[in-house]
């Protein structure tokens, strides 16, 4: 199983971009999926999860009406809007996936993991 995070990029403050991870291997689609991000010289941190038969999502609080996740199934993709970035948003963002469904939100939950890719918002 692979994944492959892309769409990052450097963004001034209140733009927006897209995060994409392309899954290969296995399908995902009803299982859990998320994302995570690390800033420089910080802890990885949750961001966001997709999860179950009904794609429920949960985000962070920090994210929380600015970001959006969602997937395609048929591209066994799943992506990232994220609008109104903060220059506290710049990390390296990083996608993952769980053999078993359920609302992760501790790295340690999930099995599978991408290469991140930098998103850096300027002031």
């Amino acid at each position: 199983v692979q994944l492959q995070a892309s769409g990052g990029g450097l963004v001034q403050a209140g733009g927006s971009l897209r995060l994409s991870c392309a899954v290969s291997g296995r399908t995902f689609s009803s299982a859990a999926m998320g994302w995570f991000r690390q800033g420089q010289g910080k802890e990885r941190e949750f961001v966001v999860i997709i999860y179950g038969r009904a794609d429920s999502t949960y985000y962070a609080d920090s994210v929380k009406g600015r970001f959006t996740i969602s997937r395609d199934n048929a591209e066994n993709t799943m992506y990232l809007q994220m609008n109104r970035l903060k220059p506290e948003d710049t990390a390296v963002y990083c996608c993952a996936a769980a053999r078993r469904d359920g609302l992760w939100t501790r790295s340690n939950s999930y099995d599978y993991w991408g290469r991140g890719t930098l998103v850096t918002v300027s002031s």
